[in-house]
């Protein structure tokens, strides 16, 4: 699986949630990508690279992951992250965006696009978070470990032993082929978690916000949502059942095309990547 980036620039900027980082590559109309609970804006590599052509294309770090840095008492929800990325879209002055977002990133999109419909130029769901179906049965596990203060040395045991990630009791099962996820991808999404306490506690509070208040909250705006929206969703995901992509077609209007990738897990954006980008090409041209 190809782990480079070879043309993003990372930026951070300055706002009250915190100094955000990101990636940023192109030009045009920003798309905005956001990624889910352990990784960072690596995740979106190949979009960056492959839409760049046609997008500004800008990934975000969340709130207690990747390089963004927040204060002690930053609330890390998932409805505090959409919030930060209105702040973040006002701070760089860009008044729309396209919304692309997988995992735990797929329920902030879905709390920004339902309460900011207005920022909205399309959406793009993906395996993700969805009205009361998080946390998912296959990750409570993790977060047991995580209340229990088990962070630390779980990190540790993936970074010494990286196929302690690739393991069907770690991140395994995310992947469609877990074999060819790299040590360097390994460390670029986990290394930033661990480069002090106060990192692995932000994470710990991020866990430990888990609650599907936040996107039930939301559906009755969603359901008023024309934003257009795609949804793209792997089959075999054992997080996010494939029933989800459908509810989530019946209760977004803006709902134009629903694509299943046959066998793809959730993090089919790195391994699926030159079926999606196209998916997200056709998406966006379709709504010039």
């Amino acid at each position: 699986m190809a782990t480079a980036i070879s043309s993003a620039v990372r930026r951070s900027i300055e706002i009250p949630s915190g100094r955000i980082s990101y990636l940023e590559h192109g030009s045009g109309p920003v798309a905005l990508f956001v990624h889910g609970v352990l990784l960072n804006s690596y995740l979106w590599r190949h979009q960056l690279d492959g839409l760049s052509d046609i997008r500004r294309c800008i990934a975000v770090d969340l709130l207690a992951h990747g390089d963004t840095e927040i204060i002690e008492s930053q609330d890390v929800s998932v409805t505090a992250n959409a919030k930060m990325l209105i702040e973040f879209l006002d701070a760089l002055k860009i008044d729309q965006v396209d919304l692309v977002g997988n995992d735990s990133g797929g329920g902030i999109a879905q709390i920004f696009a339902a309460l900011n419909p207005e920022r909205v130029r399309t959406m793009t769901l993906t395996n993700c978070d969805t009205h009361d179906n998080w946390p998912p049965e296959a990750f409570k596990p993790f977060l047991e470990m995580a209340a229990a203060g088990g962070l630390a040395g779980t990190f540790d045991a993936m970074l010494s032993d990286k196929n302690v990630y690739r393991s069907q009791q770690a991140l395994g099962p995310a992947y469609e082929h877990p074999e060819q996820v790299s040590d360097d991808m390994i460390e670029k999404y986990l290394r930033p978690l661990v480069q002090n306490e106060q990192r692995i506690f932000d994470l710990q509070r991020f866990l430990a916000a888990f609650d599907n208040s936040h996107t039930v909250a939301v559906q009755d705006r969603l359901k008023k949502l024309n934003a257009p929206t795609l949804i793209v969703w792997g089959t075999d995901d054992v997080y996010f059942d494939l029933k989800w992509s459908h509810w989530l077609a019946d209760n977004i209007p803006g709902t134009t095309r629903r694509v299943e990738f046959k066998e793809a897990r959730i993090f089919f954006p790195e391994e699926r990547w030159r079926e999606f980008n196209q998916e997200l090409r056709t998406h966006w041209q379709a709504q010039q």
